[in-house]
This record gives structure tokens, C-alpha cells and sequence, in this order.
């Protein structure tokens, strides 16, 4: 487009319309090749510079031309002043009488590779001067080409302001697609269980990080897992979903085995006094629920190199909103966790606005 432009553009609004281009883009990139001491800008910048200067010679020297042009030449190579020459003599040789007829025995003689053909009316030879005459105005063509570089700055500058936010803004993290992963044979067992999936695309919710108080942050990474629980031989379903921000990572799973809520509890408060300190029971969705706070594991793997793997770590803190799958408290619960890198943690409101959000819309088992 760009290319095209140029090329139907006169020459008096193509080439201040590059100088201008060549100038600006020639002393921003100078500009930043010497604050940020680069070399490859600073080549750039001298290319632009270089471009610019050849431009302006060439204007230069078209206005020069201009201001004392030269004999043109014909169209098959002749001198023009030959031209002109041979014009007077026809003028000469054939004089136009009082009554406006030619005297017959009239002749023009030129120059065989010379055509003269005699235009009617003409008093005076054609030349450059006749020529320059019908050119437009080199100043008004410069003002044009002003007018045109300012036009393309100002649409450069409204584009931001008109066209919409989200026209080159970051995409959100999808669930990736695990739908041809066979579920554990355990699912089938299970009253209406999810799978990582569904967990995955109810928790990955365009509201997310509104929710978590961060809401000019994007999901970095979605994902779902159709996973049984740890230590039960395969025999307990426990699909899972995670959510990654910048700032905070949230997990859902959902546990489906015959443990109670009130019976979870009890087993938190055995595990010792540090965890039941962080302990709160409450009421979710009309279902039993509890907040209890735990530290997450942290672990490096080497898979190669000078390095080992080290031993397991105590990772960040990691607090989470225990709900019951239904309201009778028959089994099973979900787990909404969240945590982050530097330990921070959002206030416990934030994992009941996710739960009053985010539940409702998972398989419920009520009416079981």
C-alpha cells in the first residue's frame, strides 16, 4: 500500500513527504540507539539519516533546475534549440499575406530527421518555458505533501483512542483439550462425577480475576486433570483444575469419597494445633463447609546437567475453602485453593465469592 502511494504521489508531495518520514524515524532511532548504547539502532538510524540526505540533494537540485532550466531536448535526441531554429526559418520562409493565404510558391525546408510540423495560430516557439508553464505550483505541492504527513500522524495518533482496547490485547488461557484421555475406571463408579474438564471450564471463568481482586490480569495458563486420590489405590475420584495468574494460582478439585465434612474437620484438628489455629467452620451455599490454611510442597527437578535434584521444600502457605458436594453432607467435598508465589494471600472473602460463583454451575448431587 504504502509502495503504491508513493509511486502515484507527484514528485513535490512524494519526496517532502520522505524527507519528513526519513527525519523523524532517523532522530528517534538515533535517539535510542545512543540511551540504550545499541549498536544495530544506531546503523538503522545512519540508513535513515543517509536515505534523508539523498532526498534532499535530489530536491535540491530539482529546484535549482527549475530556477535556470536548460535547452530541452527533442523527442528523437535532437538539441531543442535545433527545433526552435527550424521553427523561425519555416515562419520565415513561409510569410502569411495581407488576406491570410500563403504565397504557393512557399517551401519549407528543414532538416529531413527533423518533423516540423506548423501549429496553426502559433506565434512563438514551443520550449521549456511553454512547458514549465502548465506544471502545477512546487510550493502548493509542498504544502500538499505537509498536509498529507500530517494527516497520516494524526490517524496514527487517534487509532489507539478509537479503535477498541481489546483489538491487540492478550487472549486468556483456554482449558486445554484432554477429551480423548480415557477417564480412570473409578468414574464409572461414581454417582455424576466431573471430570478435570468441566472443573477446568467452570473455573476458568472471564470474571476470575475480578474476583481474586486482580482484575487487570489475564490467565496465564488453564488447565483440567481427571485424577483419582492419592493413597487410595485408584479407588476415589478426584478430578482437579487449575487457573494460573501473574499474581495468584487457584485449584479446584472435587473429592468423591464417603468422608463427611464434619468428619474432615476432625481430622485437621488431629493434625496438630499450628493447622487448627487457622481453622473456620462456616456455611456455603446452604452446604457444610470450613477454611483451613497449609503449606504447599516445593521441589526441583534436574533432568541433566552439573546439577541434582533437591529434596521436597515447604512452598508458599496455600489457603483453601472446603464445600460439601451437597447439602445432607453424605461425601465428598470441593476444594478451592489459592496461593502464591510470594506467600501473599487474598482475603477469605475472596474464596467465598469464588465458591458463590463458581459451584452453582458444576453437576450438582442433591437430588441423588
Amino acid at each position: 500500500m504504502l509502495g503504491l502511494l508513493l509511486r502515484v504521489l507527484p514528485f513535490w508531495v512524494r519526496e517532502p513527504l520522505l524527507i519528513a518520514l526519513g527525519s523523524v524515524l532517523g532522530v528517534r532511532i538515533s535517539y535510542l540507539a545512543v540511551h540504550d548504547h545499541d549498536l544495530v539502532a544506531a546503523g538503522l538510524a545512519a540508513v535513515f539519516l543517509l536515505f534523508t540526505a539523498v532526498r534532499v540533494r535530489l530536491v535540491v537540485r530539482a529546484l535549482r533546475a527549475r530556477r535556470n532550466p536548460a535547452p530541452a531536448a527533442s523527442a528523437d535526441g535532437a538539441p531543442g534549440d535545433a527545433v526552435t531554429r527550424a521553427w523561425a526559418q519555416a515562419q520565415v520562409t513561409a510569410p502569411v499575406t495581407a488576406h491570410g493565404a500563403a504565397p504557393v510558391a512557399a517551401q519549407v525546408t528543414a532538416p529531413a530527421q527533423i518533423p516540423l510540423p506548423l501549429p496553426a495560430g502559433a506565434g512563438s516557439p514551443p520550449g521549456p518555458a511553454a512547458a514549465a508553464e502548465k506544471e502545477p505550483n512546487p510550493w502548493g505541492q509542498a504544502v500538499a505533501a505537509v498536509a498529507v504527513f500530517g494527516a497520516l500522524a494524526a490517524a496514527l495518533w487517534l487509532a489507539p483512542r478509537v479503535l477498541p482496547d481489546d483489538v491487540n490485547a492478550p487472549r486468556p488461557a483456554s482449558c486445554s483439550d484432554t477429551e480423548d484421555e480415557a477417564l480412570p475406571a473409578v468414574y464409572a463408579k461414581t454417582p455424576r462425577p466431573v471430570t478435570g474438564d468441566e472443573l477446568c471450564e467452570a473455573l476458568n471463568r472471564p470474571d476470575l480475576a475480578r474476583l481474586l481482586g486482580t482484575p487487570s490480569e489475564i490467565a496465564t495458563s488453564a488447565s483440567g486433570t481427571s485424577n483419582t486420590a492419592a493413597l487410595t489405590d485408584g479407588k476415589v475420584a478426584e478430578p482437579e483444575a487449575k487457573v494460573t495468574f501473574d499474581t495468584y494460582t487457584v485449584n479446584l478439585s472435587a473429592t468423591y469419597n464417603d468422608l463427611s465434612t464434619a468428619q474432615y474437620v476432625q481430622l485437621v484438628k488431629i493434625a496438630g494445633d499450628e493447622v487448627e489455629k487457622h481453622l473456620k467452620t462456616l456455611t456455603v451455599l446452604g452446604r457444610p463447609a470450613f477454611l483451613s490454611s497449609e503449606h504447599t510442597m516445593k521441589f526441583e527437578i534436574s533432568f541433566g546437567g552439573e546439577g541434582s535434584s533437591g529434596p521436597v521444600q515447604e512452598g508458599p502457605l496455600a489457603r483453601t475453602l472446603s464445600v460439601a458436594l451437597d447439602s445432607k453432607d453424605r461425601g465428598g467435598f470441593y476444594d478451592i485453593t489459592v496461593w502464591s508465589e510470594s506467600g501473599a494471600l487474598p482475603d477469605d472473602a475472596v474464596l467465598l465469592g469464588i465458591a458463590e460463583k463458581v459451584l452453582p454451575t458444576i453437576s450438582d448431587r442433591s437430588a441423588l
